[in-house]
């Protein structure tokens, strides 16, 4: 049950978009044609969301989340693994998790070795490049699955907030059986917002993390009783270095 549809983002405005305004959202087609892929070579990559196992640090006490993790610096044009490692962030941008060393189990080789996960990744540092700049950047990909086993499910349980990267993806895998799931983003430093529920698989929310704040309000079933769910990618960018403890 998908709700208001987002303004979509031409490519050719995209940097501008993302410079203006601090958020831009691409379609599923020009995802593909930036990272010079077919959409068959993104949407084969769907799969590798079927056996993701439980967030075991939830700290609401939920069940609601599944996820995976991994890695990675993207440089030269070219996308390296790194050694698997936490995820942290500091209490500053997560209420709820930060401050806390969270060991995710690591994203399948049979998905981070394909070649469309490399050229998508590489496609993002060429985004997170023309935001800020051509240098190294830290990836951190997150491989989520939310559903309502708990007749709710919380995609930001912390609610409203920045990761502390430059740029973050926020990518729609795939919602079914559910209603709810919308994205909102806000200014950072100011009053306006906006609204809007991703719907199409492998559309693309950009956003500058330095200018807005953003949030995905809970899902719960489209039909009572029954169990849905909302697929997402996230990968965030950061200059510098990994989020690390001090």
């Amino acid at each position: 049950m998908p709700g208001l549809a987002p303004v979509t983002t031409p490519l050719a405005e995209l940097a501008d978009c993302l410079r203006t305004q601090g958020y831009a959202v691409l379609a599923a087609a020009d995802l593909a044609q930036w990272c010079a892929l077919a959409l068959p070579d993104l949407q084969a990559m769907t799969r590798g969301w079927e056996a993701l196992p439980p967030d075991r640090y939830l700290r609401d006490g939920g069940r609601y989340r599944r996820r995976r993790h991994a890695s990675f610096l993207i440089e030269g044009g070219h996308c390296t693994p790194v050694p698997h490692r936490a995820h942290w962030q500091p209490v500053a941008y997560n209420a709820l998790h930060g401050g806390l060393e969270r060991w995710f189990e690591p994203m399948e080789p049979a998905l981070t070795a394909q070649p469309a996960w490399q050229a998508l990744l590489v496609g993002m540092g060429r985004i997170a490049s023309a935001l800020r700049g051509p240098q190294p950047w830290y990836a951190e990909a997150h491989q989520f699955r939310i559903d309502t086993t708990d007749g709710i499910g919380r995609p930001t349980p912390e609610g409203a907030h920045r990761d502390g990267v430059d740029l973050v993806a926020v990518f729609l895998i795939g919602r079914a059986g559910i209603k709810g799931g919308e994205t909102r983003v806000f200014e950072a430093q100011g009053p306006a917002g906006v609204r809007f529920t991703l719907s199409e698989p492998w559309s693309v929310l950009l956003l500058d993390d330095e200018r807005v704040i953003h949030e995905t309000t809970p899902i719960q079933p489209a039909v009572r009783e029954s169990v849905g769910h909302r697929d997402t990618l996230v990968v965030t960018l950061r200059r510098g270095g990994f989020q690390d403890p001090a």
